[in-house]
């Protein structure tokens, strides 16, 4: 009896799925209607595999080297659960994010003003419950963040530490991804395995800018880019551009406890030349007086030029 059956299976013709007239077709993932919700202002995320490689300071220094440029930016605090962003702003807002996926709060009613041309969009502090969003509840967020890019040239959104889904998601959501690492070979590694995991989620929409943190002098960032980008290159077939690097610097933490940006607490100091390095290469001003009735450049010229 199994044998006939057998045999009777294998005569027959193999299984053809033929279209419905009407039937909705997949759109590709870049032309989903959820990918028109999403911020339009140029978004970067700023992301890292491991804790306390400095993370947020690069976040929220980067964010105020782009503003003394003139860029228009919104800095969010995309470490829902532990964030700390306001702090080394010096800011003190009264609702953030959990206020507005609450119900409680609009995402206008939460954004504070920080300093040189920055807009904080805040969120909470040991609120478990918001480590890990639901898709629901990160489809809200991202659609709220689109209601405030039209005041915006640029969007800096910090990440929770680690490989998370939060963390991918929101790398998904994104521009252009940058990826923080010092020469510690534990942070190495794990800056390799974020990227890594972006790439087998299809999470990247262009190959990530990688930032060398904490290096005691350029030999020793140069040989740590060299290597992640030799690795990178080798395994995953990614190509990775490396944006720059910040110093070991004693004055980054000396701010820190001040709860001011470097670049305002020690505008000359070798850490804050280098965020200015970093934003110079981010954005180019654009042109002002009789030269700028000429077209401006769009903003992904601008990177590459």
């Amino acid at each position: 009896m199994t044998a006939r059956r057998s045999r009777r299976a294998a005569s027959r013709p193999p299984i053809q799925l033929v279209p419905v007239e009407g039937a909705a077709v997949p759109l590709p993932e870049s032309e989903h209607p959820a990918r028109l919700s999403r911020p339009r202002a140029r978004t970067i995320v700023v992301a890292s595999g491991k804790g306390g490689v400095g993370k947020s300071n690069l976040a929220a220094n980067l964010a105020v080297a782009l503003g003394e440029r003139g860029a228009r930016v919104l800095l969010v605090d995309g470490d829902l659960a532990q964030a700390n962003l306001d702090l080394l702003l010096g800011l003190h807002p009264r609702y953030d994010l959990q206020h507005v996926l609450s119900g409680q709060k609009t995402m206008d009613e939460i954004v504070v003003n920080g300093p040189e041309n920055v807009r904080l969009v805040p969120a909470s502090s040991g609120v478990e419950e918001l480590a890990d969003l639901d898709d629901f509840r990160r489809e809200a967020l991202l659609r709220g963040l689109s209601t405030l890019d039209q005041d915006a040239d640029l969007v800096i959104l910090d990440t929770a530490s680690g490989v998370t889904r939060q963390t991918t998601e929101f790398c998904r959501a994104a521009h252009e991804v940058i990826v923080l690492t010092t020469p510690e070979m534990p942070a190495f590694s794990d800056a390799y395995a974020l990227v890594k995991l972006l790439q087998k989620q299809g999470g990247l929409a262009r190959a990530p800018h990688l930032v060398v943190n904490m290096a005691n002098g350029a030999e020793e960032a140069e040989d740590t880019a060299h290597r992640i980008r030799l690795v990178a290159r080798r395994f995953l077939r990614i190509e990775l551009d490396c944006l720059g690097v910040v110093p070991f610097d004693t004055s980054v933490p000396r701010a820190v406890r001040l709860q001011e940006p470097v670049l305002s607490a020690f505008p000359k100091s070798p850490a804050s030349a280098a965020y200015r390095a970093l934003a110079a290469k981010l954005w180019k001003p654009a042109p002002t007086g009789p030269k700028s009735l000429v077209e401006p450049v769009p903003s992904q010229e601008r990177l590459e030029a």
